[in-house]
C-alpha cells in the first residue's frame, strides 16, 4: 500500500500559523527559562496558552468536543514539529509531555464521568497532569514488569503504597495517572493532586529544566482512592500503557525534531555571517560537512516520523515503527544540536541563546520513553520473531 505524504492545504495553513505563533510569541519569552529550574511559572503558562487560543493553534491533539483540533498522527507530525521550534511552544499549545499523552489515554480509556472531570479541563489547559510509572531501583523503569508500587482493594476503595520518581509535571499537577501492581497484573488509577496520600517530596535537579513541574519524586503512603478512579479495567494497566506509549514516543520525536531544526537554522545563519580565513565559515569544507550531515539527519528523522505516523493512522500497533523512529530520532537530534554547537563555536555554549539551551534539554531524550538500548533489544527481538515466521522487513507494507 502506498503512503501519501502530501500535506493537505488546511494543515499547511495551520503549520504556517503555528510557526508564526511560536516565532512571535514563544521565542521572545524564552528568557523566563533562565530564571527557573523546573519549567515556567503557571502564570506565564496561562498567558502563553491564552495567546495560543487566540491564534487558533491550541490543543492540536485534543478531541474536538473539548476544544481541540483532533489531528491525525500524520497531521500531528507537521504541526508538532513546528511547535517544537521553541521549548515553550508545546507548553503554550498544550501539546507537550506528559499532558499530550494523558489526553490520548483518557480519550481512549476513561469513562464519560472521568472525561468530564479530568480530560476536559486537561484539554482546555485548566490543569496539568502527571503519569506516575517510573520508580527508583529495583522498581519499574525501562522494565515495567519490575513495578513495585502496590494497590490493595479495601471495600469500595483501593489503597496505594509505593514510591515514584522522574515523574514529569509532578509538582503542581491537578492529578496523576498512577500505575500500581494489583493481584492479577497492573492497574491505572486517577489520583487527585489534593489527595493527602500522594505526597510530592521534591523536584529532581536534572539537566533539562523546561518541563512544567519538573521531574518529581512522589510518595504514595496509604493513598486511598475510590473504585470509580480506576482508569479502564483492573489488571489491564500494562495493556493500556501500550495505547499511550507508541503515539507518545512519536510525538516526542516530532517536537524534538523541531527543536533540533532550530539549532541547525541558527548555526547555518551564523556560519554564513562568520568571517574567518578570508571567507565565511559556511564555505569551509569541514563546516559544510557539519551542515550537510545535519540536513541528512533532519530529512531521515522526518521520513521515519511520517512513516510511523502513517502506520498509527492505519490503526496498527506501530510498536516496531515507533521504536525504530524513537531510537534513530533521539540520537539524530542530539547529533544535530551537537554539530550546531560546534559550528557556532564559543557562542554556541551560551545558555541565553537557542543552541545551548536546546542542547541541554535534548540529551535526556535518549533515555526517557525507553533508552536507545532497550528499544534496540525490542527491535531485534521482533525482527527475529518475524524471521521465524518467514516475514521479511517491510512485509507490513
Amino acid at each position: 500500500m502506498a503512503i501519501d505524504y502530501a500535506v493537505p492545504d488546511e494543515i499547511r495553513e495551520l503549520a504556517a500559523r503555528t510557526r508564526a505563533f511560536v516565532n512571535e510569541q514563544c521565542v521572545p519569552a524564552e528568557g523566563v527559562l533562565l530564571d527557573s529550574r523546573h519549567g515556567i511559572p503557571d502564570t506565564e503558562r496561562a498567558r502563553l496558552q491564552g495567546l495560543a487560543k487566540a491564534a487558533g493553534v491550541f490543543a492540536p491533539t485534543g478531541p474536538t468536543e473539548y476544544g481541540g483540533h483532533a489531528l491525525s498522527h500524520t497531521a500531528q507530525a507537521v504541526i508538532l514539529e513546528e511547535s517544537g521550534r521553541s521549548l515553550l511552544g508545546p507548553i503554550a499549545m498544550n501539546c507537550g509531555a506528559p499532558d499530550e499523552g494523558n489526553i490520548l489515554l483518557l480519550d481512549k480509556v476513561a469513562t464519560p464521568e472521568q472525561k468530564d472531570r479530568y480530560l476536559g479541563p486537561l484539554v482546555r489547559g485548566e490543569m496539568r497532569s502527571a503519569f506516575a510509572m517510573t520508580e527508583p531501583a529495583p522498581g519499574a523503569g525501562a522494565d515495567p514488569e519490575s513495578l513495585k508500587t502496590s494497590a490493595v482493594k479495601d471495600g469500595n476503595s483501593w489503597v496505594l503504597n509505593g514510591r515514584k520518581w522522574f515523574i514529569t509535571g509532578g509538582v503542581g499537577s491537578g492529578f496523576a495517572i498512577v500505575m500500581a501492581r494489583t493481584p492479577g497484573g497492573a492497574t491505572m488509577f486517577l489520583v487527585d493532586g489534593s489527595n493527602p496520600g500522594m505526597k510530592v517530596e521534591c523536584a529532581l535537579e536534572t539537566m533539562d529544566i523546561a518541563f512544567s513541574g519538573g521531574h518529581a519524586v512522589i510518595d504514595f503512603e496509604d493513598c486511598r482512592v475510590d473504585e470509580s478512579m480506576v482508569l479502564g479495567s483492573v489488571d489491564e494497566g500494562f495493556r493500556y500503557a501500550q495505547i499511550r506509549l507508541a503515539p507518545a514516543r512519536l510525538t516526542h520525536c516530532m517536537r524534538w525534531l523541531g527543536a533540533a531544526r532550530r539549532t541547525h537554522e541558527h548555526a547555518v545563519a551564523y556560519a554564513g555571517d562568520r568571517q574567518m580565513f578570508g571567507t565565511n565559515l559556511a564555505s569551509l569544507g569541514m563546516a559544510q560537512q557539519l551542515i550537510a550531515d545535519n540536513e541528512i539527519d533532519i530529512s531521515a528523522s522526518r521520513a521515519l516520523i511520517w512513516q510511523a505516523a502513517w502506520v498509527l493512522d492505519q490503526h496498527k500497533s506501530g510498536k516496531q515503527e515507533t521504536s525504530i523512529t524513537k531510537t534513530f530520532v533521539a540520537e539524530a537530534v542530539y547529533r544535530i544540536a551537537d554539530r550546531s554547537m560546534q559550528l557556532c563555536g564559543g557562542s554556541g555554549t551560551l545558555l541565553d541563546r537557542p543552541v545551548a539551551r536546546i542542547f541541554q534539554e535534548i540529551r535526556p531524550f535518549r533515555i526517557y520513553d525507553g533508552p536507545s538500548e532497550v528499544h534496540r533489544r525490542a527491535i531485534a527481538r521482533r525482527a527475529s520473531r518475524n524471521a521465524e515466521k518467514g516475514l521479511l522487513p517491510g512485509d507490513w507494507m
